[in-house]
């Protein structure tokens, strides 16, 4: 092993002409490395770079037309508003022109209709309840009978020798004879 290491010494002392050798000079051989390790990686993740910015680039481009495409849509919705808000405005003066009970009846109307679409989703609310709480009672009967089940095999498991298992079948395939019998 200290000729191993006595050999790659001494190279480090051969002189550098015309000859191989190591250079020990870490001051010198770091830049050279790291410009050959740069200009690799330059040459060879140009492409992979300029995909990753070309990609990074439509995605900001697809996010800005959605964006138009939404300011648009807000836009055009806002003047439905507007639209809808002029529409009720004169609406609101044709109401104060034909007096008050118009509007006492339109606002017991909306009540009403408000009312009823409250007690629908009250309606809905139990209905949802109800089945909710039926599941998970069926859940629970479920893992209980599972639970029984597998206690019962348990116990039968345990219970069960051959002796008794013998006799059992013994006196099964009695009556299974007993039953032929009766049907011939």
């Amino acid at each position: 092993m200290k000729n191993v290491i006595d050999s790659f010494v001494s190279l480090g002392h051969w002189p550098s002409a015309g000859s191989f050798g190591f250079n020990t000079d870490i001051l010198a051989t770091n830049p050279i490395n790291l410009s050959v390790v740069l200009g690799v990686l330059i040459y060879f993740g140009k492409g992979v770079l300029n995909d990753l910015l070309d990609n990074r680039k439509q995605r900001i481009l697809n996010t800005i037309r959605n964006s138009e495409e939404l300011r648009k849509g807000a836009i055009d919705q806002l003047e439905r508003a507007r639209a809808r808000l002029r529409k009720v405005e004169m609406e609101a003066d044709e109401y104060r022109m034909n007096g008050y009970s118009e509007i006492e009846r339109e606002k017991q109307n909306l009540i009403n209709a408000t009312s009823n679409s409250l007690e629908q989703l009250e309606n809905y609310k139990n209905e949802t309840l109800q089945f909710e709480q039926q599941r998970a009672i069926n859940q629970v009967r479920q893992r209980v009978f599972q639970q029984a089940l597998r206690g019962a095999l348990g116990t039968l498991n345990s219970c069960l020798n051959s002796e008794l298992h013998f006799r059992t079948i013994r006196a099964n395939i009695g009556i299974l004879g007993a039953m032929q019998e009766i049907t011939d």
